[in-house]
């Protein structure tokens, strides 16, 4: 037992040795060429240095930049009129307490990004590695978890709140979201398929996609043929989607037509890729509030129409 004991502490020893640095490579022995990472109080120090160089505070966005994004609650549909009389198809959207739960950076994963946490869980309700991780990071316990990758000046601390003030009204973004599950459906409403005559020369196959394949060659029918199958649960975009109004006090937002999902699912929210936004109408890299602002006490926000009745201007 002595022997064990004292052959696992000279294995211990031995692989923990680490090479001087007077030591040339070649100078030294084969078994003394592998290092450790010495988790030191320097290298914990450089950490948190690095750490304390992002700062909550307004800066100055060019076109090159790029925002963080942030999750939202879809609340359902619902119609608006204009002050000229438009209807307006609207989806209501609510963004439930959104904070910065991780920052990634080129020092250390190689890349730029925020995490961005929405609404509360309890720890029961929590695997213990998620857990761990809002723990490790210092935040509260968060229902749902969407990396956004930024550049580097629109890194933001973590816990700093994205509130619906990180948008602002007539501007477009993309929203991503989980399209609602049809089960399994027929290639005419999966696909758009014509289908089979509806009187003539067809007997009980009117809804049939028809043929699938060809003669005795190939013989096969090719992958990827659009046939019947599950319909839905899929992650799908809606790009330039307008903002309409938003309102700070109850963190909600009304976005112009639909978007994927059903109503309680989460979406993503982010600034348009095609029909970018004006930078300098953005809060860069946020939305900060000041100290002195009740949040109750705020007004909603509507987005600018013109000056031109829409109704007069058709005549």
């Amino acid at each position: 037992m002595a022997a064990a004991s004292k052959g696992l502490v000279s294995r211990l020893s031995h692989l923990l040795f680490i090479r001087p640095a007077s030591l040339s490579l070649s100078q030294a022995p084969l078994h003394q060429t592998t290092h450790f990472r010495s988790f030191t109080p320097e290298a914990e120090k450089h950490d948190s240095i690095t750490s304390q160089l992002i700062q909550p505070k307004p800066g100055v966005m060019t076109r090159h930049s790029k925002r963080t994004g942030a999750i939202a609650v879809k609340c359902g549909m619902t119609a608006l009129w204009d002050k000229w009389g438009a209807r307006i198809p609207v989806t209501i959207l609510w963004l439930d307490d959104n904070i910065v739960s991780q920052v990634k950076t080129p020092e250390k994963e190689g890349f730029s990004a925020l995490q961005i946490g929405c609404g509360q869980k309890k720890e029961k309700h929590l695997r213990r590695p998620e857990v761990g991780h809002f723990r490790a990071q210092g935040v509260p316990m968060k229902r749902k978890l969407r990396e956004f990758p930024v550049t580097e000046d629109a890194l933001l601390p973590v816990g700093t709140s994205i509130s619906v003030r990180h948008f602002v009204p007539g501007q477009y973004v993309d929203v991503t979201g989980i399209t609602k599950g049809k089960g399994f459906q027929g290639g005419m409403k999966r696909w758009g398929f014509k289908g089979m005559p509806a009187s003539h020369g067809a007997s009980l196959s009117h809804r049939s996609i028809g043929s699938t394949g060809q003669r005795d060659a190939p013989g096969k029918v090719f992958k990827g043929k659009k046939m019947p199958g599950h319909m839905g649960v899929e992650q799908r975009t809606v790009k330039n989607v307008w903002i309409y109004k938003i309102d700070p006090a109850r963190n909600l937002l009304w976005v112009k037509g639909q978007i994927p999902g059903a109503t309680g699912n989460f979406v993503f929210i982010k600034d348009a890729v095609y029909k970018k936004p004006d930078i300098s109408l953005l809060p860069f890299p946020t939305y900060f509030a000041p100290e002195d602002e009740d949040p109750e006490k705020l007004e909603p926000l509507v987005a600018d129409i013109g000056e031109t009745d829409p109704f007069m201007a058709a005549d």
